[in-house]
């Protein structure tokens, strides 16, 4: 299974679960609210949430904000600096992770090149 389908798997399960628990939906509207572009643009968020990501050890979350951050148009070079943050603020443990980034970014780059 490509990254891409991955995550196209991993939100049709979240919507399933959302739907079998509607509480959920105010989670959701929480999420989809902080992300709205108000101050801070889009691109900057997906790349905060990212090193979050990496920093928490979770690898869905690197799944999903490496490929929001692509599509936001955050370069290779600005995710690598990203996962240099991560790992400043996350240690040895964060590098681990963000290898598993730097793996899934290598991934969907090629992905979107075929």
């Amino acid at each position: 299974m490509t990254r891409s389908e991955e995550l196209a798997a991993f939100k049709a399960s979240l919507g399933e679960l959302v739907e079998e628990a509607p509480e959920l939906e105010q989670f959701v509207g929480f999420v989809e609210s902080a992300e709205t572009t108000t101050v801070i643009d889009h691109k900057t968020k997906e790349l905060m949430s990212l090193a979050i990501g990496v920093v928490t050890r979770c690898d869905h979350c690197i799944l999903w904000h490496t490929d929001a951050a692509l599509e936001a148009g955050a370069t290779h070079e600005e995710i690598i600096d990203t996962l240099k943050i991560a790992v400043v603020m996350g240690g040895g443990p964060a590098m681990t992770y963000a290898i598993v980034a730097y793996e899934t970014l290598q991934a969907l780059e090629a992905e979107r090149n075929e």
